[in-house]
């Protein structure tokens, strides 16, 4: 299929008339292509497409129709009727009032291309692009972020269940791209038996023994399908099917192979005491989904799946920052006391992880897109999951300052609140000596590294410790002696001026503004349908959530071009007016 660049085509002045007749205040979908029919363009989209073939559709106008499915939460098919029956979006697209549109099949086709050559974030760059330039959006302002968990689009497996479907998938493949090779190596009519229907937990025998013995059964069936993929005489191109690879990790990660004392080969579960399992990080829970983890918040929160962090610019005037989060919010949304509307909070990144991966991982990433984007923020609100000392000290080396709570120190004596903690030390970085809270000073001073990370380590002598009648609060250890672990100078300056600050109420005042992002995340959650994936694969729900952001972008740049600011706020309407008497 190949593609000749012409963008979004003139509307039928057929068309024009009858949307105009029937939308006479306008849509979102005709206010889009009045005001952003530039973000949707051809060109950007060459590399997905070749030079020769019959051409295919616009990539633009699919882009378009794909923001505006996401902005109205539809199916596949239900996008591509409503390029047939609804007439604002006939408009959008520029098509004839008898255009019968296109079929649903084409826009998971277009996904595909554009998850497959990295396009994912093409349309929502661009009209991140475009806002920047009508100064909707700018560098050094405030932006804030935060994440929320997204559950998988395939179902949920135990380790048996996984390593069942697992031999049926690779089964499956290799059904439609080898079966004379299958045929060779095992018994189909066998395991057309066993593999024919899903593996169910709630039709697997009740008996844990015949459970156990079935899960032994899975694993021997995955070692020989293993072994015959990666036999000399196979087709090398065997074992690059991607069910068969999934298999071969599934195999390693939930048994083990070994020999009994007959000689025998026995295949066997992991236990995870005796033969250990892989962390969640790395570990499959689907062979359907390779990118989707296990992961956990608080000891109510389980899910199978990705992260999404969104990060949106928050224009709010000056005297908001010292009144109640709610108050603050409604201002933001409503404009200021002069009447005027603010600028709209648009969303200026998405990212989007896998679930095992930790908040601060995604602090630098975020903060460096931000910047090629010409949009590093002056302050950056996030709560405590992002910060660290290396994170706020870099951020501030680039004029970013971080608003975030700092982690506080875990020692048994911080945590307790008995004895002295790390800031109850007087450190003299010249003299490389720490004075403890009785007067008296370490003996030895030594850089290390810990966790791949530069620390230093501060000891003071057993002597000096010992006659010491601070020494049972101080410190527990055998030896008898205090240490310290504290990070270099710079970064050590920077932790605790940061523990200070955020124990001011200045500082907590400051603070509720990252607030409003939670509402920025059940607004993409409520629009788009964010909170489950559409899709499997990190590289398509990773698009699906570049048109989420996109999508409420296109919502919110609506309202503000049509003079309704998003007024839905957390506060009743008795509150405001309690506010509002108040001052």
């Amino acid at each position: 299929m190949s593609m000749r660049p012409k963008g979004l085509p003139p509307v039928p002045e057929e068309t024009a008339a009858v949307a105009r007749a029937a939308f006479p205040k306008g849509s979102l979908a005709i206010r889009v292509r009045d005001r952003l029919a530039e973000v949707f363009a051809d060109e950007p989209f060459a590399e997905a497409f070749g030079v020769r073939g019959a051409p295919g559709l616009s990539p633009g106008a699919l882009s378009l129709v794909t923001v505006l499915q996401f902005a109205e939460n539809l199916t596949d098919r239900q996008a591509a009727a409503m390029t047939i029956r609804a007439i604002d979006w006939k408009y959008a697209l520029g098509m004839e009032l008898a255009d019968t549109g296109f079929d649903h099949s084409v826009l998971p086709r277009f996904r595909a291309r554009l998850a497959e050559h990295g396009l994912e974030r093409t349309v929502f760059d661009r009209l991140l692009e475009h806002c920047k330039e009508a100064g909707l959006v700018a560098a050094g302002g405030r932006q804030r972020t935060d994440a929320t968990h997204v559950i998988r689009a395939v179902r949920d497996l135990n380790r048996t269940e996984l390593a069942g479907e697992s031999v049926r998938a690779a089964l499956e493949a290799l059904a439609v791209a080898a079966p004379a090779w299958l045929a060779e190596v095992v018994d189909v009519a066998e395991f057309a038996h066993r593999y024919g229907e899903r593996i169910n937990g709630w039709t697997m025998p009740a008996s844990k023994t015949k459970r156990e013995r079935l899960a032994q059964v899975f694993g021997q069936d995955a070692l020989t399908l293993c072994r015959a993929a990666w036999a000399d005489a196979a087709p090398p191109w065997i074992r690059e099917i991607e069910a068969v690879q999934l298999l071969r990790q599934v195999l390693v990660q939930t048994y083990y192979v070994h020999t009994d004392n007959r000689g025998r080969e026995v295949v066997r579960k992991r236990e995870a005491d005796t033969d250990g399992v892989p962390p969640g990080s790395i570990r499959l829970a689907s062979p359907y989904d390779a990118d989707a983890r296990w992961a956990a918040k608080g000891e109510e929160l389980f899910w199978l799946g990705y992260k999404v962090h969104l990060t949106e610019a928050c224009h709010t005037p000056p005297e908001a920052e010292a009144e109640a989060e709610a108050e603050a919010e409604d201002r933001e949304r409503r404009g200021n006391k002069d009447g005027g509307l603010l600028p709209p909070n648009l969303i200026t990144d998405v990212m989007t992880t896998h679930a095992a991966v930790p908040d601060v991982q995604a602090t630098a990433p975020i903060q460096q897109r931000l910047r090629e984007h010409g949009l590093p923020p002056g302050e950056h609100y996030l709560d405590s999951g992002y910060p660290s000392a290396d994170l706020i000290h870099a951020a501030a080396k680039l004029g970013t300052e971080m608003v975030t709570p700092a982690l506080l120190d875990h020692s048994r004596q911080a945590r307790t609140a008995e004895g002295f903690d790390k800031s109850a030390f007087s450190i003299d970085w010249k003299a490389r000596q720490a004075r403890c809270p009785a007067g008296r000073t370490s003996s030895n001073w030594n850089h290390v590294q810990q966790h791949g990370r530069d620390a230093i380590v501060i000891t003071f002598a057993a002597t000096t410790c010992g006659s010491c009648l601070l020494r049972g609060p101080c410190t527990t250890s055998r030896q008898g002696r205090r240490m310290l672990t504290l990070q270099p100078r710079e970064l050590h300056e920077t932790l605790a001026a940061a523990r200070t600050e955020q124990q001011t109420d200045a500082f907590k005042a400051r603070y509720r503004l990252r607030a409003g992002v939670e509402g920025t995340i059940n607004q993409t959650l409520d629009v788009t349908g964010m909170r489950r994936a559409r899709y499997r694969g990190l590289p398509r729900v990773r698009l699906q959530h570049a048109f989420s952001a996109t999508a409420i972008n296109v919502v919110r740049l609506d309202a503000y071009w049509s003079g309704h600011p998003l007024d839905r706020t957390r506060t009743s309407r008795l509150t405001r007016l309690s506010y509002q008497l108040a001052g």
